[in-house]
């Protein structure tokens, strides 16, 4: 069970009990599959049930669903990914009539569609309300700012990075004050080496048909233009025309997700660059910490913001080398030059859709002598275990429900 640190709020006549013990807060976000802010949902959920408090989920359902129940959580079905205006409407009355059935004390939103639902909901019921901004939600036109803005509409609008919060003060300024970085936690207690076995890191080798001894360069994210899966296979190209390759496997792990065209794309590209064999789409793969373990280096090139660096933060505690894309909150999860001495860095920083500087990265990476590749390891899951634990996020999240709670 997830241990959360105590809130000092906690009346000294109820020494030992958690403020947040028998309240019932809701999430609701459209489904429970992979993503930042379905597990973000998951693990509020379960240190929701770790200090007593009823851990409600609305949602329509999805692959960790069974894993929220397993750690107290409690599933509410509900149409939560439905966008149609009219349909909308009716949510919001079966959302205010749910939370008066559960006795609801708090909603909070990680979706812009149920986020208005909820909206309307918690304003009907006087309840506080709660926004997460998980991602850049962008938008040129008017109507697409408003529709973007219900995430800033929170009591207290939680940003997953101060990457993050910047936009939220540039796109939302009304929420400037009500605004507060929370940025992701991840589990080191299965982000660690010494939690993997050895059998997990050779079950990946083999399912990917890679050699004891081959290096492997992960790019694990969804296949999606911006992911930067084309400009990770030009650097790949680039290396095996430097020589620099060696017998490097190129890795990209992550659903399609119905992105057939672009999956078609890739794969041109790919023979194209007569790297048949050398990059590989092994879709998505479930056990990452043994799919980090087993990478020589792990990439993160996107070409457009991420909101934070789950994969990066993730990779570091695992010992892999990163590079990233310099660009959006990423950078705020790794240390590497000018911010930082070569001596300091915890990974690379490249310039985004820029291929020639990600080959020089991802070589330097590859070419790490074992001592400096610990040293690293060393600094790296230092740095990610001191800024980005999951006690933290949790703790702060629980924090903010108890404040507005009165607790």
């Amino acid at each position: 069970m997830l241990a959360v640190r105590p809130i000092e709020a906690t009346p000294a006549g109820e020494r030992g009990a958690h403020p947040l013990a028998g309240r019932t807060i809701l999430q609701i976000v459209p489904e429970l599959q992979a993503g930042g802010a379905e597990r973000t949902t998951v693990d509020v959920a379960a240190g929701l049930a770790a200090v007593g408090a009823r851990a409600l989920v609305a949602t329509e359902g999805g692959r960790l669903v069974g894993e929220m129940q397993a750690k107290g959580g409690v599933w509410l079905p509900f149409p939560a990914a439905e966008k149609n205006p009219i349909k909308m409407l009716g949510n919001i009355r079966s959302l205010s009539r749910l939370c008066a059935a559960e006795k609801v004390e708090l909603i909070h939103a990680r979706s812009r569609a149920p986020a208005w639902v909820a909206l309307a909901a918690a304003r009907a019921m006087k309840l506080p309300y709660v926004t997460t901004y998980h991602g850049s939600y962008a938008g040129a036109s008017a109507v697409k700012v408003l529709y973007n803005s219900v995430m800033a509409r929170g009591d207290v609008v939680i940003a997953n990075s101060h990457y993050t919060a910047d936009l939220i003060a540039r796109m939302h300024p009304f929420a400037r004050g009500r605004t507060r970085v929370i940025h992701r936690g991840t589990d080191f207690s299965q982000y660690q080496p010494a939690a993997v076995e050895p059998g997990r890191v050779s079950e990946v080798r083999t399912a990917w048909n890679v050699e004891p001894d081959q290096p492997i360069i992960l790019l694990a994210g969804r296949l999606t233009g911006w992911k930067g899966q084309r400009v990770l296979i030009e650097a790949a190209r680039l290396m095996k025309a430097e020589g620099r390759l060696g017998d490097a496997v190129v890795i990209l792990a992550g659903d399609a997700q119905g992105r057939d065209d672009y999956v078609r794309q890739l794969d041109r590209q790919i023979a194209d660059a007569g790297l048949e064999g050398v990059v590989r789409r092994v879709g998505h793969w479930t056990d990452m910490p043994a799919a980090f373990l087993a990478s020589a280096v792990v990439t993160v090139p996107s070409t457009e913001p991420e909101a934070f660096g789950r994969v990066a933060v993730e990779a570091q505690a695992m010992g892999a080398p990163v590079v990233v894309s310099d660009l959006g909150a990423v950078p705020e999860t790794v240390l590497a030059p000018p911010q930082q001495t070569p001596q300091e860095r915890t990974g690379w920083r490249v310039p985004p859709d820029d291929a020639p500087a990600l080959a020089a990265a991802l070589a330097e990476a590859l070419a790490l002598r074992p001592s400096a590749r610990d040293a690293l390891a060393l600094r790296a899951r230092r740095h990610v275990e001191a800024r980005f634990s999951l006690e933290h996020m949790v703790g702060e999240t629980l924090d903010v429900y108890a404040a507005l709670l009165g607790q």
